[in-house]
C-alpha cells in the first residue's frame, strides 16, 4: 500500500492551500499524514515549523482574529480544527498583493480533517460552530507581542460574512483599526 499524501488546493487567495488528507483506513480506524516538508516543498510551501499552539474556544458563535505578525516577524501558519467545527477566514495585508483586503473562508472540522496553510502576510481568524471547539497551529515564527497585529473582525471594507451570530469577542479584537475604505475588496466563496 502506498504511503498516504496530502492533497493541495490553490485557493483565491495566492499561496494560500487548502489541504486535504489521503486517509487510509482498515480494521484500527484511520490513518492520514498531516505534515511533511518534501510533500510541502512540492507544492511551493518552503515552511519551518518553530512553534505549535493549541486554543479551545468555550461558546459557539465566538470569533478570534482577524490576527498576523508584521515583518521582520511575519508568520505562517498551518491550522486545524482537532475537535467541533469553525468558519475560518483569511484576510490579504500584503500592500502589493492582486488580493490585498481581500478574504476567503473554509469550513475546517473534526470530520473533514482539512487543514489550511497560510502564509506570511495573511491575517487569519474564525468563528466557532460548537461549544469548545479546539484548533492546532502551527507556526513558522515564535510569537513576538511586539510585532502583533489584526485587523477587526466587524470591518465594513472586510465585509466578512460571520454565519452565525458572534457571540463573544476578545477586547483587543475590538480594539483592532479599520482597513483603509480606499480598496472595496470582492470576497471568495465559502468552501
Amino acid at each position: 500500500m502506498a504511503a498516504p499524501v496530502m492533497i493541495f488546493e490553490r485557493c483565491g487567495i495566492p499561496d494560500v492551500l487548502l489541504i486535504r488528507l489521503d486517509e487510509r483506513r482498515d480494521e484500527r480506524g484511520m490513518f492520514a499524514r498531516t505534515m511533511c516538508r518534501d510533500e510541502f516543498a512540492a507544492a511551493g510551501i518552503d515552511a519551518d515549523f518553530v512553534q505549535q499552539n493549541m486554543s479551545i474556544t468555550c461558546m459557539a458563535g465566538t470569533v478570534r482574529g482577524m490576527h498576523y505578525q508584521r515583518t521582520p516577524h511575519a508568520e505562517g501558519k498551518l491550522v486545524r480544527c482537532v475537535r467541533g467545527a469553525v468558519l475560518d477566514v483569511v484576510v490579504d495585508v500584503r500592500p502589493d498583493s492582486p488580493t490585498y483586503l481581500r478574504h476567503e473562508a473554509f469550513r475546517l472540522d473534526d470530520l473533514n480533517r482539512h487543514q489550511l496553510y497560510i502564509p506570511p502576510g495573511i491575517a487569519h481568524g474564525f468563528q466557532t460552530f460548537v461549544d469548545n471547539t479546539q484548533m492546532s497551529y502551527l507556526m513558522t515564527e515564535s510569537y513576538a507581542p511586539e510585532f502583533a497585529a489584526g485587523l477587526r473582525y466587524d470591518d465594513p471594507v472586510l465585509a466578512i460574512g460571520w454565519p452565525e451570530p458572534v457571540t463573544t469577542v476578545a477586547d483587543r479584537d475590538r480594539a483592532w483599526p479599520l482597513a483603509e475604505p480606499t480598496v472595496v475588496p470582492a470576497s471568495a466563496a465559502h468552501r
